[in-house]
């Protein structure tokens, strides 16, 4: 299932390209997806440019004190 943060969309890629991008992916144990967006991001490094990454906080939310509240010290 899609991030709903993430832009979705189509690519076609030559079936040779595919198979590269996931014999990599497999060997860095990530998912073809993810090695695609890799691929992406150093790319663009190497050309000096450096995308925001805009990540959502995995696990529980942090812990909040009784009513909502933050403690005081």
């Amino acid at each position: 299932m899609a991030s709903p943060d993430k832009k979705s969309f189509a690519l076609r890629l030559d079936p040779a390209l595919w198979a590269e991008i996931e014999r990599m992916a497999a060997q860095e144990l990530r998912s073809a997806n993810a090695q695609i967006e890799y691929l992406l991001r150093d790319a663009l490094a190497r050309r000096g440019i450096k995308p925001a990454v805009n990540r959502s906080p995995r696990g529980r939310p942090p812990r909040q004190a009784a009513g909502g509240d933050e403690e005081s010290s």
